[in-house]
């Protein structure tokens, strides 16, 4: 058998989106699983919509993603392998050899139907109840009528003669076996009026010239199959095997969309999630192992990846399930790690370089309970800004009957005692004995003081962290208010 290569080939009309990235996923971990090769190839033949900047989003994408690729290119301009160019405009004259070989054979054939003609076709097939599809009405044009379209400025399309009888047969490793009968398939553009290839014909050429052996894709492509599978066969080529994808379904059963929030990788990465994280989850979309595991390592994932746990049913998008696994992920980032990934994050909430306790410090206390990177800032920026109260903290804790006073009296206790966790936990403990009092009546207050929060990470922790100098300086600063609120 031949080498496995496996391809993605994004239209670079938009970002990469959830389904091209699993799709993206499924190729690399079929060629990683069985050492094989898995190339990058831009299908720019959309020449109205296709941009530099979506080809430089999604090249940031994947990279982001950790799916590195052996073949393709390494930006806009520079490319990497033994069959470039990858782009597909570029590949213009090895089209032409292909679309000159079809004509001469009689396979394939100039079509000057306008859009108005084809709009006819559909209306009537609509009015018949029937598929609309192009009618072949040019399939035995004479030389005397081509040249009458030519002299009306009539630029033609090149079109595919499908065979009009039998089937086409699609052995399909993730569907099993699917027929088409050609009597429904119509004659399908393979070069478009303004001299460009056609989606269903430039890839069918490249996938053949650079060695693919698995083409797997989204479902959407299986009505393109049929296609694809009698040209090659019209060239004396053998077709790849082919693998379609389940639908990805957004939570409410309908197809995924913006309304079901981030679509784009890119996007994903602006939230806050982990590379890793996503990556785990876009491949449990449609795939499982026999026993359901849920968290994998990257070398487990490539291991244990089959197309025979890919599912033909479509596949419903959980953002619910991607927030818990990119929690289990951030537990487990060791702490240089995290802070690394976390950086921009900081940076834009201007936590970085302000005069505190350490960052490693600080964001290490909740590790156990972020879900997103983009949660860490506010979980910590009360060690390094000025206290601001919430309306919860000021007035149900601190207004409470006696807190000024508890609050003063342990800023005094807390002048000559060590500021170690247990130290500090011992003498506060000690310090509510003493008095008689609750608990409650005292580590609420001192964190809402120290804080302007009601809720963080353990109260003797945070407090080591924070310093003697920084929590006496707040008890004391907020009694004071307490104190201006009551004199007014």
């Amino acid at each position: 058998m031949s080498p496995v290569r496996t391809r993605f080939a994004p239209s670079p009309t938009g970002y990469l989106h959830i389904g091209g990235a699993r799709t993206t996923l499924y190729n690399w971990l079929f060629a990683r699983r069985h050492g094989g090769k898995f190339i990058l190839r831009i299908e720019d033949t959309d020449e109205v919509r296709s941009t530099e900047e979506s080809v430089s989003a999604i090249l940031e994408s994947i990279r982001w993603l950790g799916l590195d690729w052996d073949e393709g290119p390494a930006g806009l301009e520079r490319e990497e392998g033994p069959h470039k160019p990858y782009f597909q405009m570029r590949r213009l004259e090895v089209y032409r050899k292909h679309l000159r070989e079809l004509e001469e054979n009689g396979l394939a054939y100039p079509c000057y139907c306008s859009k108005e003609d084809l709009e006819a076709m559909r209306r009537l097939a609509q009015l018949e109840k029937r598929p609309p599809r192009y009618d072949g009405r040019c399939r035995n044009l004479s030389e005397r009528q081509k040249g009458d379209f030519e002299a009306q400025g009539r630029r033609p399309v090149l079109r595919f003669r499908m065979p009009q009888e039998g089937e086409t047969v699609v052995e399909d490793l993730i569907r099993g076996r699917v027929r088409f009968e050609n009597g429904l398939q119509q004659d399908f553009i393979i070069q478009k009026a303004t001299g460009g290839p056609t989606y269903n014909f430039a890839c069918v050429i490249d996938d053949h010239l650079m060695d693919i052996t698995h083409v797997i894709r989204g479902d959407e492509h299986l009505s393109n199959t049929p296609s694809q599978v009698q040209l090659y066969e019209a060239l004396g080529w053998r077709p790849p095997q082919f693998a379609h994808l389940s639908m990805i379904l957004g939570p409410d059963g309908s197809k995924l969309s913006k309304r079901h929030g981030a679509t784009s990788v890119l996007e994903y990465r602006q939230q806050g999630y982990l590379p890793e994280a996503l990556r785990n989850y876009l491949a449990l979309l449609g795939w499982s192992t026999p026993d359901s595991q849920q968290i994998f390592g990257p070398e487990e994932l490539v291991s244990r990846f089959d197309l025979s746990g890919c599912q033909k049913s479509p596949a419903a998008f959980d953002p619910v399930k991607l927030a818990w696994m990119n929690g289990e992920y951030i537990r487990k980032t060791p702490l240089p790690e995290l802070l690394r990934q976390a950086e921009p994050f900081l940076a834009a909430a201007g936590l970085a370089g302000l005069k505190g306790p350490s960052l490693e410090r600080t964001v290490a206390l909740e590790q156990e309970k972020y879900k997103l990177l983009s949660e860490i800032p506010a979980l910590v920026e009360f060690f390094y800004k000025p206290v601001a109260f919430t309306p919860k903290a000021l007035d149900k804790v601190l207004r409470a009957p006696g807190a000024k006073e508890i609050l003063l009296s342990l800023a005094g206790e807390l002048e000559g005692s060590p500021f170690t966790e247990k130290a500090l936990e011992e003498r506060i403990r000690a310090f509510c004995a003493e008095r008689g009092l609750k608990t409650g009546q005292v580590f609420h207050p001192l964190r809402a003081a120290c804080t302007g929060r009601t809720e963080g990470p353990t109260l003797f922790g945070m407090l080591e962290v924070m310093g003697r100098e920084t929590v006496l300086s707040r008890i004391r600063a907020a009694a004071a208010i307490l104190s201006a609120a009551t004199e007014t």
